[in-house]
């Protein structure tokens, strides 16, 4: 199994880059935070689907930024690809029953917490049919160079009219997201336990719309 950064770590690393450049969140660099146009209809209910997708913002590609994503790889951090640890799986925040690619799948928020100027969400996904999921790169963000990773996916403010992708360093070819990687196949059975970090939405924010793209969106889950 491909191991991505884990939340801690990316966490702690992100946010002396942030503090030692003097960046803030939604800046190029400290993870991406877009203006999308909103219509009432939206605003009423809540619904992120009408939202347009935008563009990945990159992030910075200043030597310490990589360097710094470099020294946390290299303190051996594991990846969120596992099980992970029971805590972080016994609160369940929003859970779906869907099917992707053919496969029989469950997923479960498990966490969006805000950490500073960053936010990090984790979930699980867990091949529930009888054959394997080939995921390919139905979560990443391939013009980017992340196709295999989770670096598609986004946070959506309806309300605000924003949207809040994957905090990464570096550009193409070298870019690299603060989120789990994964195999192309997950096995019947297997589960997946992945994260990613963002920017975190301002204080008055404290239910969002989570885009997993081909996994969904979740409305309104909340933020701790």
């Amino acid at each position: 199994m491909r191991r991505g950064t884990t939340p801690v770590a990316v966490v702690a690393v992100m946010a002396a880059m942030l503090s030692g450049c003097g960046m803030l969140p939604g800046q190029q660099g400290g993870g991406g935070e877009e203006r999308q146009p909103v219509s009432q209809e939206e605003r009423a209910t809540g619904t992120a689907d009408a939202v347009d997708t935008a563009d990945a913002t990159d992030a910075t590609d200043a030597t310490e930024a990589t360097d710094a994503a470099n020294a946390a790889d290299a303190t051996g951090a594991t990846g969120a690809t596992e099980t992970g640890d029971p805590a972080e799986r016994e609160k369940v925040i929003a859970r779906r029953e869907v099917k992707a690619s053919g496969a029989d799948l469950t997923v479960e928020i498990t966490g969006l917490r805000r950490q500073g100027r960053l936010s990090t969400l984790t979930w699980t996904v867990t091949n529930d049919g009888e054959d394997r999921w080939q995921m390919n790169s139905d979560m990443g963000d391939t013009p980017g160079g992340l196709g295999l990773t989770v670096a598609g996916i986004s946070l959506v403010d309806p309300v605000n009219g924003k949207r809040y992708v994957v905090a990464r360093t570096g550009k193409y070819p070298r870019a690299k997201c603060l989120c789990s990687d994964y195999d192309v196949f997950t096995e019947a059975g297997e589960v997946l336990s992945l994260h990613a970090t963002f920017a975190a939405p301002p204080p008055d924010v404290t239910k969002i719309n989570v885009d997993l793209k081909v996994l969904g969106v979740f409305g309104d889950v909340p933020i701790s």
